[in-house]
């Protein structure tokens, strides 16, 4: 009787990945997704909420925000591709990624990701010691912030348009929903 072992994916077969053909792919528990590139209306909702966390964690010397295309390497069968990502240790950037667990991870939900974002992306970032998480839900104009509290996420907050997203734990980020998701 033949066994089939299934190999977890690790680094070297994340570098062999295409880099340029507008995927985005990303290795969860050494299981390799892919997803179509962002749609314009995705990148400008990322954008606004880069300028809000930038102006936030930069200006108070709290971290440094970056948005995607940028590889988080959390584990030895884990490699990232966050919407958007706040780290407080500057010695996790280096010249190619950032490594270990960042503060905040921010993932923009679409058709093609929502599962993943709500289930394997949640349940690993968990594991690996993301302390922050936050779900942006484009189409219910809503964001959840979620907090990890041992090994899950508990909802710390969450609003939406046309409220005022304030975070307990940075009580000075104010995020203007209406102004993230104005029309142009």
């Amino acid at each position: 009787m033949a066994i089939g072992l299934k190999r977890k994916l690790g680094y070297v077969d994340f570098e062999r990945l295409p880099s340029n053909d507008g995927k985005r792919y990303e290795i969860l528990d050494g299981e390799l997704y892919v997803t179509p590139a962002p749609t314009p209306w995705h990148q400008r909702l990322s954008k606004r909420l880069l300028r809000r966390l930038e102006d936030y964690f930069e200006a108070r010397g709290l971290g440094e925000a970056f948005h995607a295309p940028i590889d988080v390497y959390l584990s030895q069968y884990d490699f990232v591709e966050p919407d958007l990502v706040v780290v407080a240790d500057p010695a996790q950037i280096t010249d190619k990624a950032i490594v270990r667990a960042p503060l905040l991870v921010v993932e923009i939900l679409s058709p093609s990701s929502r599962a993943q974002d709500r289930g394997i992306k949640m349940r690993r970032y968990a594991d690996l010691g993301v302390a922050h998480y936050w779900i942006v839900d484009p189409d219910a104009e809503r964001i959840e912030c979620r907090r990890l509290a041992g090994r899950d996420y508990g909802l710390v907050t969450e609003a939406s348009t046309p409220d005022t997203l304030t975070h307990p734990d940075w009580p000075e980020l104010v995020i203007d929903l209406a102004e993230v998701w104005r029309s142009t």
